[in-house]
């Protein structure tokens, strides 16, 4: 079985979810885990880290779908940053650029959720 793991942690109010290793069907279960553990504490603002994550099948991608909805019904949203181009190219192939914004570093999509509510000048 391929090795994945998700980190979370907060910074300011947003939460960062780093990935790492396969996201596969196997493993998608425990992203949906990380998801609901932010939604059932209520925090809608969610970087999600791909550095560290070096495969993404369409099982990982559906897990990004399954939570959208609820986190934007809630004003919040879903940035995702850090990505290899191996990882980018799925994403990119599968019009996923339209629907989340995707940045370089980490620090840039936190400071666009932290721009958003006023935290940060």
């Amino acid at each position: 079985m391929s090795e994945f793991t998700v980190g979370a942690r907060q910074r300011d109010a947003v939460s960062v979810l780093e990935l790492k290793g396969y996201l596969d069907a196997h493993t998608a279960p425990e992203l949906e885990r990380a998801f609901q553990a932010q939604l059932d504490e209520q925090r809608y603002d969610i970087v999600v880290n791909f550095k560290d994550l070096s495969y993404i099948s369409s099982a990982g991608l559906g897990v990004l779908m399954q939570f959208i909805e609820d986190v934007r019904k809630n004003n919040g949203d879903i940035k995702l940053c850090n990505m290899s181009a191996r990882v980018y190219n799925v994403f990119d192939l599968l019009g996923f650029p339209m629907l989340y914004e995707i940045f370089d570093e980490e620090d840039e999509a936190v400071k666009k959720f932290l721009n958003k509510t006023g935290n940060l000048t």
